[in-house]
């Protein structure tokens, strides 16, 4: 409890100032919430009912009552307007933006949450498990600044234990949520089965993983500084200079386009991951002078020569148009010229003859009325039948890769048809295109 206080203390809280607990009625925030208040700290409680299991009106009410017994101020909300799709993150989102609303009409500094040791086990635990970054390796921390007010974990040197007993002593009233019992959650099959096994080997197993925390933190936070200043000396009108990159410790350089990721999608990282890092060191490590990268939301990574150039075409509807020099990696696959033959006859591998297309070639998306005219058939089909007579996804049409002349005549869908400009392979032919498809878009 010692270092609980000494962080409150730190926190130089002012008499008048209001403190915002987020609070479900749990055992761990109602600890929290009674703690602050018997501590005599202005607080808010801070109630966000999920509408998620039949007990979450009564958890509501129970919870608006409890404040008014112990006049505490009480703000509610319902969540509502859900459709489908991911409701934990919807119901964070919606969560956090309630709590920002608080805490600007009661003008506060700060938003308690009750995440304890044991959550911070069980988060460093599953992130190792899933794999992650060194950051997401450290769980979350005490501490954590957001633009417009901090976010505060005093419970983090607590245990589960200590949480429960305090209740019983103080005889705090809370509710249970069958769900932490179900070992459906992963989250609740390492409570139940690794908790217990660590607890038995070290009962203050907690505060280890705590400084492990922490000490990954500082980590990160040095290797942060490192690679913001090598970002500022060296990384300029989004031009990356690849022989000074080569020169970098790898793990150096993995952070570095890892930083370069965080800035080029400051409100949409999650549609990048470690794999688009890989695709990145790919291209720079690659004997090949110019190879083209394409990202979500069209950010460009282009290798020319030394350098890597960084840009974002975005046009009307995502389109995108790019010379295919050596090679293209896009979104869904990799086209790529090839200098040796092979015996493919597939609709991953075209041959053309230069004499009949206008070069450069081209790599683009499709277009309102694309046809094209299919080997060994009379006549244009539209790409989009194509596309519907090859089952692809709707949402993977309009970012599928269409070879091109400078003509804008269709050549190839690649892994699904050539047009009747494929040569045979015993005929004369000068260029040979191949297609990679990315695996986990086949989905």
């Amino acid at each position: 409890m010692g270092d609980v206080l000494n962080l409150l203390k730190s926190l130089n809280i002012q008499d008048e100032e209001y403190l915002v607990i987020a609070c479900s009625g749990g055992p761990d925030s109602m600890y929290l919430l009674h703690m602050l208040k018997k501590m005599n700290y202005n607080v808010v409680c801070a109630h966000v009912n999920h509408k998620f299991r039949k007990e979450s009106d009564d958890e509501y009410e129970f919870v608006k009552d409890y404040c008014s017994k112990m006049d505490i101020i009480f703000e509610g909300i319902e969540l509502d307007g859900y459709v489908s799709g991911n409701f934990e993150l919807y119901a964070r989102n919606f969560r956090y933006s309630f709590f920002a609303k608080i805490i600007k009409k009661y003008h506060a500094r700060y938003l308690f949450t009750a995440h304890h040791g044991d959550d911070l086990i069980e988060t460093v635990l599953m992130r190792i498990t899933r794999g992650s970054s060194l950051k997401g390796y450290s769980g979350f921390s005490t501490i954590t600044k957001r633009e417009d007010y901090t976010i505060v974990r005093p419970l983090v040197y607590l245990t589960k234990d200590d949480i429960i007993n305090y209740n019983k002593e103080e005889d705090v009233p809370y509710v249970l949520d069958y769900t932490n019992d179900l070992d459906d959650y992963t989250r609740n099959r390492f409570r139940h089965k690794v908790l217990p096994f660590l607890k038995d080997e070290d009962n203050i197993v907690h505060l280890r993983f705590l400084k492990f925390s922490n000490d990954l933190k500082e980590a990160y936070s040095f290797i942060e500084r490192v690679v913001n200043i090598y970002l500022k000396d060296n990384y300029h009108d989004n031009c990356l200079n690849i022989k000074e990159f080569k020169e970098l410790d790898p793990y150096l350089q993995r952070q570095i386009i890892n930083q370069i990721l965080v800035i080029l999608y400051p409100d949409n990282l999650y549609l990048v991951n470690g794999n688009h890092i890989d695709e990145v060191l790919k291209i720079i490590y690659s004997p090949k002078p110019n190879i083209m990268l394409v990202f979500p939301g069209n950010i460009i990574f282009t290798k020319e020569y030394d350098n890597i150039i960084i840009s974002n075409k975005k046009r009307s509807k995502d389109e995108y148009d790019y010379i295919l020099k050596d090679e293209v990696i896009t979104n869904l696959g990799k086209i790529m010229i090839s200098s040796k033959d092979d015996e493919d006859t597939s609709n991953y591998t075209i041959r053309i003859n230069s004499k009949d297309v206008s070069l450069p070639l081209h790599i683009r998306n499709r277009r309102d009325g694309d046809k094209m005219v299919i080997k060994n058939m009379t006549g244009h089909k539209k790409i989009n039948d194509i596309f519907i007579d090859s089952k692809i996804p709707e949402r993977l049409r309009d970012e599928y890769p269409i070879l091109c002349d400078s003509n804008d005549t269709i050549i190839w869908v690649p892994g699904l048809k050539k047009s009747n400009l494929d040569i045979p392979k015993n005929a004369d032919y000068d260029i040979l295109v191949k297609y990679e498809r990315r695996r986990e878009t086949d989905e």
